[in-house]
């Protein structure tokens, strides 16, 4: 089991440069689990894609659909305190901390590429290129 942020999930579902990783990662570890607020995050990269034009509202609505079905069963409540814990000891996020604690909590790693997290947090943060190749 991986605790993943949402850009790893956009990787997965949205063909990009760090797709064929995210696939990589998901055939080491199936087992992929988030807070709830990846939802949030994933809506609004979807919208972007479909302003853009990347995305007609169909294909969003079908990767949408997808992206929850495999997370459905995985997904948390972070305790606020502990959120907010981490944010103010290293100037991060609450949003990213939210990835953080539900690691934390849970015992398992952070697959990401967020440079800020990797390099706050490299007790419970591990790049997704490291991550394949472990």
């Amino acid at each position: 089991m991986i605790a993943v942020d949402t850009n790893l999930i956009c990787y997965f579902y949205l063909h990009g440069e760090y797709s064929s990783l995210a696939e990589k990662s998901f055939q080491k570890d199936p087992l992929w689990v988030a807070p709830f607020l990846w939802r949030s995050e994933f809506r609004n990269i979807l919208t972007g894609c479909i302003w853009r034009g990347i995305l007609k509202i169909e294909d969003a609505v079908q990767i949408m659909s997808e992206a929850e079905r495999l997370m459905e069963g995985n997904e948390y409540v972070v305790p606020s305190q502990d959120i907010l814990r981490l944010a103010a000891s290293r100037k991060c996020s609450a949003y990213d901390c939210e990835f953080v604690a539900l690691a934390k909590e849970l015992g398992i790693p952070l697959v990401t590429m967020d440079k800020k997290i990797l390099k706050d947090f490299p007790e419970t943060a591990v790049s997704l290129d490291k991550f394949v190749k472990k």
